[in-house]
């Protein structure tokens, strides 16, 4: 998916403070979701809580964004042009509908509700997502992953994975990256990584192991859960810092209770987040920016997208400054 807005704010993450103190309670920050609407008067408005100003990565997950239920008769559902990507790698995971992808690769492909679409943009890549002409309501969240130094210009590529559902306690889990609850995604990610979506019988409460190194997210589309002892309500993600080796997520709600997990180890790296590119400088933005505008060889061509590209948004007056998540405590 594209950040479609028409001034998307520059971003730059720092690394983070090592902390190395172990806690016997989980502290969880509660990140609230602004409203961000993408495109004109009929489009989609996303709950966005990554990044955000408390709190710019969790691992390496910097970008997240829910949406829906959004019903296709009222707003247009998703329709998002050619649009590219630089330095990262996005995860498409719905909860209803099907959206159609098309990428600069020749990759064509349909994601449904419990399936993963994951592009890696590396030097730059361009797609196009569209709601199908059968879809009504359209559900679900849109995940971007920084590559680190190292991989950020590596090989463009798509994959399609489908979880098996497990199930824990009365939890149904699955797993679309990493690994937890004896459960491991087959899909490369570049740094320790964990995504998954949980969802929750009312009233059940399961405890999973999970990596002592990770800070977690857990972002809740519906019901009413509980980590440690902090209450997240839906559209709120709640921070969990490092240094435990259990996560207790408890179901306070009458229905079931859907959340996504992500974690991964603290992302020592800086980067700058600007549109739909990460990259180490603001020059590299820049770059990026007009080599989409030229039609450059370093996007490449969306086929069978009926419509023409996502124009560039303007730059900003300024040079990107540093922005950090606070220092842990």
């Amino acid at each position: 998916m594209s950040n479609a807005e028409a001034e998307p704010v520059a971003v730059r993450c720092g690394a983070l403070v090592d902390d190395r103190q172990q806690t016997e309670v989980p502290r969880v920050d509660v990140i609230s979701a602004r409203d961000v609407p993408l495109g004109g008067p009929r489009a989609m408005t996303v709950r966005r809580t990554l990044p955000h100003r408390e709190r710019t990565l969790i691992g390496a997950w910097c970008f997240a964004d829910h949406y829906g239920p959004d019903y296709v008769a009222a707003t247009g559902g998703m329709d998002l042009p050619p649009h590219p990507h630089t330095g990262l790698q996005t995860v498409t995971w719905l909860f209803a509908g099907e959206a159609e992808h098309r990428d600069s690769l020749g990759s064509h492909a349909l994601v449904r509700p419990g399936e993963m679409n994951l592009m890696t943009s590396g030097y730059g890549i361009a797609h196009a997502e569209v709601s199908t002409p059968r879809t009504t309501v359209v559900h679900g969240v849109q995940l971007w992953v920084a590559l680190p130094e190292e991989h950020r210009n590596t090989e463009r590529d798509f994959r399609h994975h489908v979880p098996e559902p497990l199930r824990v306690d009365g939890a149904e889990i699955r797993v679309f990256l990493g690994s937890i609850a004896g459960e491991t995604s087959p899909v490369r990610t570049f740094t320790p990584l964990l995504g998954a979506e949980v969802i929750l019988a009312p009233g059940v409460t399961v405890t999973l192991a999970v990596e002592t190194a990770f800070e977690h997210g857990v972002l809740v589309d519906s019901g009413k859960v509980r980590v440690a002892d902090t209450l997240l309500h839906p559209a709120e993600l709640g921070y969990v810092h490092p240094g435990i080796d259990a996560l207790t997520l408890v179901n306070e709600s009458d229905g079931p209770a859907r959340t996504i997990l992500l974690g991964g180890t603290p992302f020592d790296e800086e980067i700058v987040m600007w549109w739909n590119f990460v990259g180490r400088s603001h020059g590299d933005i820049v770059r990026a920016r007009e080599d989409w505008e030229a039609s450059t060889e370093r996007f490449g061509v969306v086929e069978g997208y009926p419509g023409g590209r996502l124009p560039a948004p303007a730059l900003p007056n300024a040079v990107v400054r540093p922005r950090r998540n606070p220092p842990r405590r």
